[in-house]
C-alpha cells in the first residue's frame, strides 16, 4: 500500500466537488432527454384532445427538453436552435386560429433552415448517385400541386413555401457521411410527418374517422425524427 494510503483514509475520502459537477454535468443531458421521451408517450393518447393550455404544455415539452439536453450537453448551436423553434412550433400549432397556425409554421420553417445550415456543414450535400432519391423528393414536391394546394386556400403560398424547405432539407440529408445516418433517417421521417399532417389538416373532413389516426402517426414520426436529429447531428 502507498505511503499515506491508509484503509481508513481510503473509505472516507470525499469526492472532490469538481468530480461531482463533471458527473452532474454529464447524468443533466440523460435526465432531461429521457424526460422529454417519456413525456412524449404520455403525450400520444391525448393527440386528438381538446384545444386547452394544459394540453399546449404537453405537447410543447418533450421537444423543448431534447433542446435543452443539447444545450446542456454542448451540441451544435444550429441543432440547439432547431430544437427549440421546433418546440416553438408545437407550441403555436397546439393553439387555434390562422395566426396561431402561421407562427407555427414559420417556426418550424425556420427550424428545418437551421438543420440546413447544421447539415451542410457537417456533409456534402445531395450526389448525383443519389438521384432516383432525389427525383423522388423533387417528385414528392412537386405532386403537393395537385392533392394539397387546391385546399389550402389563402394560405397556399406560404404552404408552398415550406413544402420546398422541408424537402430541402431531406436533400440535404443525402449528403451526410454514414456516421450520422440517423439524421438521414430523422429527416426523412420529418419529411413523412409533415407529410400525413397536411393530409389531417387541409385534406380530411373535421369528421373524418381517419384523424384520429392520422394524428397519432403525425406524433409517432415527429418525435422520431427529432430523436434521428438529436441523435445524428451532435447530440448524443
Amino acid at each position: 500500500m502507498a505511503k499515506g494510503n491508509s484503509p481508513h483514509g481510503l473509505i472516507c475520502a470525499r469526492v472532490r466537488p469538481n468530480t461531482i459537477t463533471a458527473g452532474l454535468h454529464m447524468l443533466l443531458p440523460a435526465a432531461l432527454f429521457a424526460l422529454g421521451v417519456a413525456l412524449a408517450v404520455f403525450y400520444l393518447p391525448r393527440t386528438g384532445g381538446r384545444v386547452c393550455w394544459a394540453r399546449s404544455i404537453r405537447k410543447t415539452l418533450p421537444v423543448a427538453l431534447f433542446a435543452l439536453a443539447a444545450y446542456f450537453q454542448g451540441a451544435p448551436v444550429l441543432l440547439v436552435a432547431g430544437l427549440a423553434l421546433s418546440a416553438l412550433g408545437d407550441l403555436a400549432l397546439s393553439r387555434p386560429g390562422e395566426r396561431a397556425f402561421l407562427v407555427g409554421m414559420v417556426a418550424f420553417a425556420s427550424a428545418h433552415i437551421a438543420y440546413i445550415v447544421l447539415m451542410a456543414t457537417l456533409g456534402s450535400g445531395p450526389q448525383l448517385a443519389q438521384w432516383p432519391l432525389i427525383l423522388l423528393m423533387v417528385g414528392l414536391g412537386l405532386s403537393t400541386e395537385i392533392w394539397l394546394r387546391p385546399h389550402t386556400g389563402a394560405l397556399k403560398w406560404p404552404v408552398r413555401g415550406y413544402v420546398v424547405i422541408i424537402l430541402g432539407m431531406g436533400l440535404m440529408a443525402l449528403g451526410l457521411p454514414e456516421a450520422r445516418i440517423v439524421a438521414l433517417w430523422g429527416a426523412l421521417l420529418f419529411v413523412l410527418s409533415d407529410l400525413v399532417l397536411s393530409v389531417e389538416t387541409f385534406v380530411l373532413a373535421p369528421d373524418d374517422p381517419r384523424r384520429k389516426w392520422a394524428g397519432k402517426i403525425v406524433w409517432i414520426t415527429y418525435i422520431a425524427a427529432q430523436i434521428g436529429l438529436f441523435w445524428g447531428l451532435g447530440a448524443l
